[in-house]
């Protein structure tokens, strides 16, 4: 059963209830309970083959539930189509970043608007340039010729141009300089500040826990332990076993 957990606004956004789901005949998720309350920050924490890329996968409605229920903003989303996903306003940065390498910049940004929030890009456009500065200087350059850092700030702005209600980010320091990781998580920090819930996949321990409210760790694609992250670190057996800390 899933915590009775609310956001820095009071209320649930997401509430993914006992969810079954995989690939084939193959069961991946087996029975995960997992919520994120508004203007929330949640850390889902796992290494490599846990479960988290399937899970987002269903989140976003490129996999079938086989089970259970994902509720979103008051809808039930366990059926939907991934556009209806995107209406809904639970918008994913894909690991890899998955931008079009043969469009400009301003294309790619453009393109993250197409399903939602399309009468709002100017001004969603000017957001993003406040935000990522450097992105505005290179509207006109070939996506695929940045670098890997300002790549993965066109993916986030991409994400933010669909007026997000919850904004997933899978694995967003992956492949990043150290000092562009601590540029990163300063970045998701001041994102949350702004009162963005962000349910947060990584394998960067360390600094997920500082910056998030909550936090999850995923094995073996079941939840094993949810609670903040003073309560994580604090047990030396929840740290060797499933942080490798």
């Amino acid at each position: 059963m899933n915590q009775n957990v609310t956001g820095q606004d009071g209320g649930l956004l997401l509430d993914v209830r006992s969810l079954h789901a995989g690939y084939g005949r193959v069961e991946v998720l087996r029975g995960v309970d997992l919520t994120v309350g508004q203007g929330e920050l949640v850390a889902l924490l796992g290494s490599n083959g846990a479960g988290k890329s399937t899970l987002n996968h269903v989140l976003s409605g490129i996999e079938p539930v086989w089970q259970g229920s994902v509720l979103f903003a008051g809808q039930d989303l366990s059926a939907a189509h991934y556009r209806d996903v995107v209406r809904a306003g639970l918008i994913q940065v894909p690991e890899g970043r998955k931008i079009f390498p043969n469009l400009s910049v301003l294309e790619n940004l453009e393109l993250g608007s197409f399903t939602r929030a399309r009468t709002r890009r100017t001004d969603n456009l000017e957001r993003v340039y406040a935000i990522f500065p450097r992105l505005k200087e290179r509207l006109s350059q070939l996506a695929g010729t940045m670098s890997g850092g300002e790549q993965q700030m066109l993916a986030i702005g991409r994400g933010l141009m669909a007026e997000p209600k919850l904004l997933i980010l899978d694995e967003p320091s992956l492949g990043l300089s150290p000092l562009l990781v601590e540029e990163m998580f300063a970045l998701i920090a001041q994102l949350r500040s702004q009162g963005l819930a962000i349910l947060l996949v990584e394998q960067n321990v360390g600094q997920s826990l500082e910056i998030a409210d909550r936090a999850y760790v995923m094995e073996n694609g079941a939840i094993r332990f949810t609670g903040s992250p003073a309560q994580l670190l604090g047990s030396d057996e929840l740290r060797r076993a499933y942080l490798g800390l």
